[in-house]
């Protein structure tokens, strides 16, 4: 059975097609700078990546080039046999649990927690629009990044804030990632052989955050009411004093739209570094000696390193720490940077195995106390595995 996994972002679309249940990848690739002048797409097919210059006006047009090389390629013959269409949407709040299909009522839902996640929950409707219009015969179902996160208790997602503020406006904590915390704790759970495990998974990227899950089930995680929460982003603040933004509105005269736009998309690594969003970039002016590119730096991997401590003795202990997504894949010097500061706990950094970058690996000595290692995310395969097993059901019924 043909499913495709779908991540559409504001001005971007990944896409993966599997065969399932063998989940073996027919094709794959992201639509870039959707909406925006020089938009471009990269598919990559048998191993090769070949990048088309392409004018991408909006979603539907970025879907129609997808079904192109689709039908070119041979990947099939029609779009009939594509049974199911699995989207990441980032928040479902308390009102999913786990991964559904796609209908009125659901994409409501979607459209109505867009206040929750202005800048994923609109982008997602938008694709979910669009491959429905070209693949109207497909189950699409809805995979949420917050799904796995539900199992958190009450003491780990209430806030101490006026309970009403709970119970008429849904102010709780929520996380995010979910789909890539899933995968990365389970893949950890495969490799360590057991599944009674504490295991503290790190899913650094643009967007960051840090979950805590005790045999297979999430307990904690970083993000909270809403992605901006926990450690320091790309352009998001992570955790601050909430005090700092009455105070700015009334020193500058700024609005709640200004604050949001601030704290959202001026913050995090660019407000730091006032260099970049992108941690590649921070690296290389840290190494040419920035003050403010070497601040960032620092700041980062010690808000990480805080949170590792606190789930450490919330699990009390752990038996693995897992680095995934963009930085905690592909940054040598963050990793090494965080696991440094860990020395407390007994955990030995092996620094020619963390030499690596998108490979899963053991990254700690024999002797360290903990074992870390680098295990490459594939939400894409869970967002499949769910869309197949709803598609299966659905056919069957």
């Amino acid at each position: 059975m043909k499913i495709l996994a779908v991540n559409a972002g504001s001005s971007s679309l990944k896409f993966q097609m599997y065969e399932m249940p063998e989940e073996k990848v027919l094709i794959s690739g992201v639509f870039e700078r959707i909406g925006i002048d020089n938009s471009f797409y990269t598919i990559k097919l048998n191993g090769e990546k070949i990048r088309k210059d392409v004018e991408l006006s909006n979603h539907s047009v970025a879907v129609g080039f997808l079904t192109k090389e689709l039908l070119e390629n041979n990947i099939v013959d029609s779009l009939d046999e594509i049974k199911g269409v699995g989207h990441r949407v980032v928040q479902g709040a308390d009102k999913f649990d786990r991964t559904v299909i796609v209908d009125e009522n659901v994409e409501k839902m979607i459209s109505d927690l867009s206040c929750l996640a202005p800048l994923h929950n609109p982008a997602a409707l938008v694709g979910i629009k669009a491959f429905k219009e070209f693949m109207p015969n497909a189950t699409h179902t809805a995979v949420f990044d917050t799904a796995f996160h539900q199992t958190m208790p009450e003491v780990a997602y209430m806030y101490a804030l006026p309970y009403e503020w709970y119970k008429d406006y849904s102010v709780r904590k929520y996380g995010a990632h979910g789909t890539s915390h899933k995968y990365v704790s389970l893949r950890a759970r495969e490799i360590l052989g057991k599944d009674d495990s504490k295991i503290i998974v790190c899913h650094l990227g643009n967007g960051g955050s840090i979950s805590a899950v005790v045999n297979g089930k999430c307990i904690d995680t970083s993000m909270g009411f809403t992605p901006n929460a926990g450690v320091i982003m790309g352009t998001r603040c992570g955790d601050i004093d909430a005090s700092i933004i009455p105070y700015i509105m009334n020193v500058t005269g700024m609005n709640a739209n200004d604050i949001d736009t601030a704290i959202n998309k001026k913050s995090g690594l660019l407000g730091i570094s006032g260099i970049s969003s992108d941690s590649r970039d921070i690296e290389i002016n840290a190494e040419n000696g920035n003050k403010r590119c070497i601040l960032a730096q620092e700041m980062f991997s010690r808000r990480v390193v805080e949170y590792i401590a606190k789930y450490y003795v919330l699990m009390g202990g752990a038996d693995a720490i897992c680095f995934t997504a963009g930085i905690g894949e592909n940054s040598i010097s963050t990793r090494k940077s965080i696991i440094d500061k860990l020395g407390v706990l007994g955990i030995k950094l092996d620094e020619n195995a963390n030499n690596i970058r998108g490979e899963e690996k053991l990254i700690t000595t024999s002797d360290s106390k903990i074992p870390c290692y680098v295990i490459p995310t594939n939400e894409e395969v869970m967002i499949a595995r769910d869309t197949y097993n709803l598609a299966m059901e659905e056919k069957n019924v």
